[in-house]
Order: C-alpha cells, then structure tokens, then sequence
C-alpha cells in the first residue's frame, strides 16, 4: 500500500501573527521533511500574513501556506465510519437488511446525488412494524410498485409496474368471491391464492393489484382479464400469510425515517468537545456527518471518540505557548525548529527540540539541509534569504551573527540575487502604509510573553524611511488601548524600528507600562507619549530581556 495515502499530515507551522521567518521556515522545513522522511509534511500558518512576507512569496513564487487557526481536534480527526447511505425510496426491509449486513442499528438516507435527508434506525424500524395495523400503509406512503414486486419477490405478470400505489388498502381475499365482495373496493391491493373464482372475481370488483401467493399456476384467461382491465398482476412465491407481513414492509423508508433537521449532526470541523458535550445529552447512538454543504460522509458514536487521532505538529521559529496556534494543547508537538529563548511550551512526551543562539530560524534550517545533503532549490533559498534579511536587518541586528551572514551569502548565490538589493525590496515592501488598517500594521508581527502572572505583548515594525516610521506612529499610537483589550493582556508596547539609524521609538500603554519600559531602559517618555530608545533594534535579544529581568527585580 502506499504510504503517502496512509500516513497522517504533519502540520509544520510558526507562530501567531506570522512573520516572513515564521512563514518561510514552515515552508522550507516542510519541504526539507518531505524531501528526507515523507511527503506528508504541510507547512501551515497560524495568521494572516503581512505584506512584506506577501511580496517575498510573490517574488519568489511560493504558494502561501493553508491558515490553521486552531488545531484542537475536529469531527475529521475521529475514524468516521463509512456506513452507505440509501435512496429514500427504498423499502424498510430492504434498510432492516442493509443495518444487519453493516452491523449498525442506524441507517443514513440520501438523495442521489448523495445529500443526507434523514436517518432511521432498529428503533423506528420496530415502532413501523409493530404498528402494522394500518391497511392504507402502501398508499399513505405512496409506494412505488417495484418495491411491492421486490419485497414479495415477484414477478408481474399483467400491468404496469412504473407507478406508485397512491389510493386503496390491503384485502386478504383467501376466503370465497362473496366475502372478498363485502371486504375490498375498486382500487384495493387483494392477496389471493390459487383458487380461479377469487381471482377473477377481484378483477372484475376493479381491484389496482392482484398479488397471487404461493406461486401458484395463473390461468390465461386471468392474466389476460387483468390486461384488460389495467389489474396489475403479481406472483409471489410466498404463502398469503408471508405476503400479508412482507407487503407493508415495501413502504418506502423516508416515510419513518428521522428528517435531517431534526437530527443532530455534525460537520468535519465541529470541535470534540462539542461533540462530547452533545452526546452527554442524549441517547442517540450514531450521529451523522456531512459536509457543508450537506453531503453525507458517514456515523459516528461514542465508541469513535476512543479513536480520536490528535493532530501532529512541527512549531518553528517559536516555543512560547503563548504564540503558539489555539489548540495546541491538543495536539501533539513532535519537533521544535527555534532560535528564541526557552519558552513555558509543554509537552506530554519527548520531542526532538533544536534551539540555537542564531539571528533566524531558516539559518537554522539552513544549516538542516546542509547536514542531510539535500539540494536547496532557488526559491526555497530565496525565502530562506529574505527570512535572515528580515530577522536580522540586512545584518545590522545585535541578533545577527556571522553564521547568519554566511548562510544568507550562501543563498544568495543559489537564489541568484544580491542580498542588499532583496533586503530593500524586502522593507520597502514591508513599510508601505497605504491603505492599511492600524489593525493591520499592529499585528503584522506581534507576540505575546509571559512572567509569573504577567503577560505583555509587543510589536515591531522596521522602516528605512524616517517619514514612514512617523506616520506608523501616528496610525498606531490611537489603536494602542484597543489592542490592550483584545489581546487580554496587562500591558502592551510597539517597536518603530529605525534601519538606518539603528533605534527604536517605542509606544506603549496598560498599567505598569511606562513604569516597566522606563525602568528596564532607564528612559523617559517623549512628548508625544513614546520612549525613544537608541540602539535598540531586536526585541528578542534586546527589548525583551531587559524587560523581563526588570520584572524579576520589580
């Protein structure tokens, strides 16, 4: 069997609010994976994407990563059993017998393009058959004729088997021609044996059926009398008895079936949780599935949440679980690809973690490849490249070390670009406001980090040009208290980075803010309510160390 239809997607996937590093080593780590273990490896994103990681993609040709927004587990990770689903016209025992082949006492109804209707199940089944009484039962459901010839196992032998039985009831007409003339009406279904005088007599009363029981021999005369008459004329092989409980059993399904808004369904990407929640609350055993737009894909039951196959992660470029994507906790993390601080990520079983001192994590990645002698193709070195340039300035960063340079030299020479020329692009791109939302600029790069029972999150955006950096502030600086808010957190700071002049004008607010930046950095604010702070250019290896040893002191 092939393994790629059989192996499980692995989601390799970076932070929240994704930069062009996070993105590009999803891609590029992805792409290593499937290269060295499997082609099972998806490289996800866990944001909308910024524009400056917008141009890299498009510069280089990349397809943007699938957004994955939460990875707790869904209907889709639970074996979803395949049970078929029946036309609403076919016959209740034809689904009694369809539920005891299958081994499931509940059966699907479709149409035929395959959208679910409805659902019965053993019960209703039960219900339909003890409640038998009804003589009208074939007409009320207007039952197709061949369901009647299928059930009895018949065969026509006069009529028209192309309709449906829409008036008249069910006569046994076993006895002599005068009792069957005071029991049936013109347009009744009349089971009869094979006594001649019955069966003439029934056709001539206008009976719309005759069923003939026990195979027995019809006379010509009879067969022709019903052609002329317009009589449909059934043989069964069975005795008046067998046929008089098979015949209701010819109605057609969705006369008892459960329709489909009354049932309780669930679509591939409903939560588990909810699901549990749901059958806590009531005693139906499987439940269907469908699409959206409401194709049928199968049943679920309790049982199948036994099942469940939690979703497998690779997180790169992060290992804080705050910048982790929703669901996390859900999941299971087989590997961590990241050049951040150890962060407060957990796991419940031994990953492969590898961690370095470096400016970007597609160094790191790079450095991947190189042990495991595979070839790095142009584009995937172009976004490695524009991921080092971004994380690191163009080298100016005090993240930046000689082993960034020398990979991102390196790619250079298989992408086919200069790097300062790409790195310009890359922050002109980035730093274009036009058009923008301060929703947008905000958390085209933002994270949130943690201290005892503090949490802060901080932006960045880097610019080349002084007259972009200030109207970034002034798009930002009114956005700051509705950012507080929505993130949750007690305090919240952006980073205005300068390129050229190699500082960052900060903006913050939240109680404690001014307090902390102005201790950790021992500046003040400016009169437009900023910090300026000369120097600072990384928030990993500056801004957020100072600050978090500040609040260790504090």
């Amino acid at each position: 069997m092939d393994q790629t239809n059989t192996k499980r997607k692995i989601m390799v996937i970076g932070h929240r609010n994704p930069d062009t590093d996070s993105i590009c080593s999803a891609i590029a780590y992805s792409n290593l994976k499937n290269k060295t273990v499997g082609p099972w490896h998806e490289a996800c994103r866990a944001g909308e994407i910024n524009q400056e990681t917008a141009f890299v993609l498009k510069r280089f040709g990349a397809k943007t990563p699938r957004r994955c927004l939460n990875v707790s587990a869904q209907v889709q990770d639970i074996d979803i059993r395949p049970v078929p689903g029946i036309l609403g016209n076919t016959t209740m025992r034809r689904a009694w017998e369809t539920m005891r082949d299958t081994q499931a006492n509940s059966q699907p109804i479709v149409d035929e393009k395959g959208m679910l209707q409805g659902l019965i199940t053993l019960g209703d089944l039960a219900v339909a058959n003890m409640d038998s009484l009804d003589t009208h039962a074939l007409s009320n459901a207007r039952t197709p004729i061949k369901n009647v010839v299928e059930v009895l196992g018949g065969t026509v032998l006069a009529g028209d088997d192309s309709g449906y039985f829409e008036s008249g009831k069910i006569v046994i007409g076993a006895s002599s021609p005068d009792v069957l003339e005071n029991t049936m009406e013109a347009g009744d279904i009349v089971l009869v044996a094979n006594r001649y005088e019955t069966q003439l007599c029934a056709i001539e009363m206008g009976a719309a059926c005759v069923v003939v029981c026990m195979e027995s021999t019809v006379a010509k005369t009879i067969v022709k009398l019903a052609n002329e008459r317009g009589c449909l004329l059934i043989s069964s092989p069975y005795d008046t008895y067998a046929v008089s409980c098979l015949i209701k059993q010819s109605v057609p399904v969705s006369t008892h079936m459960t329709p489909r808004e009354k049932l309780r369904t669930f679509l591939p990407s409903t939560p588990v949780d909810e699901v549990k929640k749901v059958m806590s609350k009531v005693r139906d055993n499987y439940f269907p599935v469908h699409t959206n737009s409401g194709k049928y894909l199968g049943l679920i039951s309790r049982r199948n949440l036994l099942n469940l196959q939690r979703k497998q992660l690779i997180l790169v470029d992060h290992n804080e679980k705050t910048q982790c994507v929703d669901g996390w906790e859900e999941a299971d993390i087989l590997e961590v690809v990241d050049h951040h601080r150890l962060g407060s990520l957990e796991t419940s079983q031994p990953v492969f973690f590898r961690n370095q001192p470096v400016g970007c994590t597609c160094t790191i990645v790079y450095q991947m490849y190189q042990e495991q002698g595979v070839e790095i193709e142009p584009h995937i070195a172009g976004l490695m490249l524009s991921a080092i340039l971004s994380d690191t300035l163009c080298f100016r960063s005090p993240t930046c070390t000689p082993v960034d340079e020398a990979a991102a030299r390196a790619l250079a020479k298989i992408a086919g670009v200069e790097p300062e020329e790409l790195a310009n692009e890359i922050f002109e791109a980035g730093e274009n406001l036009e058009g923008r939302a301060a929703e947008d600029v905000f958390f085209q790069d933002f994270k949130i980090f943690t201290h005892g029972d503090i949490r802060f999150g901080v932006g960045q955006g880097s610019y080349m040009s002084e007259k972009n950096r200030q109207r970034a502030a002034e798009l930002l600086r009114p956005y700051l208290p509705e950012a507080l808010k929505r993130e949750g957190v007690q305090m919240i700071f952006f980073m205005l980075t300068s390129v050229k002049e190699q500082s960052s004008k900060v903006l913050f607010c939240g109680e404690g803010a001014e307090q902390l930046i102005g201790t950790a950095f021992r500046c003040e604010r400016d009169t437009d309510g900023s910090v300026v702070l000369p120097g600072v250019v990384s928030r990993k290896k500056q801004m957020i160390p100072a600050m978090l040893d500040t609040l260790a002191q504090m």
